[in-house]
């Protein structure tokens, strides 16, 4: 042993260096890789684990017998039917006509029972607004609107108000549907022309401004009461005859009302001296071969609780 004060750099004794055990890992030999090598990184082939290879088998095993029982390979024409013989469109179709047959009672009964009792009998009146409801949407909103509020630009009346331009009854609006407005394809469509006062030359431009102005004093909009008086009597010799004297038109030949807000095609002075000048010629078709008479009932009892029909 050598004496602390004798000790040098030379003869100092060292511990021996600590020696630590290998870890799992590094005594663990590196599985083989799949040759994939990126920037220095390779890709270790390590197998699946077996659970997640027999689920895989499983599923292949499912798809075949899934192809065997169910619709599944498409063809030219058809798909393959599969052994269970599966058809979502049959089954629909299959409820489609169950329904079908639970609401031809209701139809048959709507066609036997007066337009007027329709009202009275309420499961009736509600499969009606129902069914009605449907076909509305189908045949009618795409002028009337979905809600039935219609189109002024156009000219599609706005069924949800009390004016009525053919009648308002169940009746009234039965024909209209059947038989449709101004057109060439039945003989029984409701018809009336109103002529073209400007175009043809009955009104000069100082008269048209007239009865314009008169027009709009009948409901109470603003106008020129100069105008307005001086075009009483150019209404009352050219226009009263369908209006009437006092604006309040005349349902059984479609003439609108001209003493209310109510305006088929607009209400400013403009468009109101367009509708004089050049006339207006509305079309509707008729539905007489569209639609079941069962179904025009419906869509009328539909139309007529909209704006509480008369």
């Amino acid at each position: 042993m050598v004496d602390p004060k004798d000790k040098t750099p030379e003869n100092r004794v060292s511990p021996p260096s600590r020696q630590y055990p290998e870890t799992a890992a590094q005594l663990r030999a590196d599985p083989p890789t799949t040759g994939h090598s990126w920037d220095g990184i390779e890709e270790f082939d390590n197998p699946m684990p077996r659970w997640w290879v027999w689920i895989f088998i499983l599923t292949i095993i499912w798809a075949v017998g899934y192809w065997i029982a169910m619709p599944a390979w498409p063809g030219i024409q058809s798909a393959t039917s599969g052994v269970l013989g599966y058809s979502s469109r049959a089954n629909v179709a299959t409820e489609i006509s169950e329904f079908e047959a639970r609401n031809e009672e209701f139809f048959v009964q709507l066609v036997s029972t007066d337009l007027d009792e329709i009202r009275e009998n309420d499961e009736l009146h509600r499969f009606a607004v129902n069914a009605g409801d449907s076909v509305f949407r189908a045949q009618c909103s795409q002028c009337h609107g979905t809600g039935g509020a219609g189109v002024q630009a156009s000219g599609f009346p706005n069924l949800l108000d009390d004016d009525w331009l053919w009648g308002g009854t169940m009746d009234d609006i039965v024909t209209t549907v059947t038989w449709g407005i101004r057109n060439e394809d039945y003989p029984d469509a409701r018809y009336s022309v109103m002529p073209a006062f400007g175009q043809d030359g009955l009104l000069d431009e100082t008269e048209i401004d007239q009865v314009v102005n008169h027009v709009l004093s009948l409901s109470g909009a603003d106008h020129d009461s100069d105008l307005a008086a001086a075009g009483e009597e150019v209404y009352l010799n050219n226009c009263a005859s369908c209006h009437m004297d006092d604006g309040s038109g005349d349902y059984f030949i479609g003439a609108p009302a001209l003493n209310n807000q109510v305006w088929l095609y607009g209400g400013t002075p403009e468009a109101i001296r367009h509708s004089v000048y050049y006339s207006r010629f509305g079309v509707m078709p008729g539905f007489e071969t569209r639609l079941r008479e069962a179904e025009i009932r419906a869509v009328a009892a539909y139309v007529h609780q909209l704006g509480g029909g008369q």
